[in-house]
């Protein structure tokens, strides 16, 4: 394994503003464009911690916790939490934002896992992580559950 880095290194930030065009009939953002988004600023995130190309393994679910309305902002903020060989579990945390008001609140969280890739196209090492907040530290602290629940759903899969 490489050296290792700190979670805040990968953090990656992304707003943008929620238009008709993204919405439902509800006037709500559809769930597969917000799933796009983190996927995405998952990607980055993983990246920033291993400077080299990834793939997605796996998300876990996408929890949807409130709508996101047209003519709000859709805020999201990803980190990778840990790290095992070859991949790196990423969380990110979604808010809308009434740019009006100011108000913000949480609309989803996910975890993803991203495995890093060499120039072959294969599994390679990557750095372990270094928690600093609290936050950090507890999802560090969990991770390692999550990542036996991954590969136990996997193995079903492979009977």
């Amino acid at each position: 394994m490489t050296q290792s880095k700190r979670a805040s290194e990968s953090r990656t930030l992304l707003t943008d503003l929620v238009l008709p065009s993204d919405t439902n009939h509800h006037h709500t953002i559809f769930g597969g464009k917000v799933m796009a988004y983190i996927d995405k600023i998952a990607c980055i995130a993983a990246m920033r911690h291993c400077r080299k190309p990834v793939v997605t393994a796996s998300s876990d679910s996408v929890d949807f916790l409130a709508p996101i309305k047209a003519g709000e902002a859709i805020y999201l903020e990803a980190y990778v939490t840990w790290a095992h060989r070859t991949s790196m579990e990423v969380f990110v945390k979604v808010e809308a934002e009434n740019l009006l008001t100011g108000e913000r609140r949480v609309t989803a969280h996910a975890y993803l896992t991203f495995v890093a890739l060499d120039e072959s196209g294969k599994p390679t090492s990557v750095p372990a992580v270094i928690p600093e907040t609290e936050e950090e530290k507890q999802q560090y602290r969990d991770a390692e559950e999550r990542y036996m629940l991954r590969k136990k759903r996997k193995q079903r899969w492979k009977m």
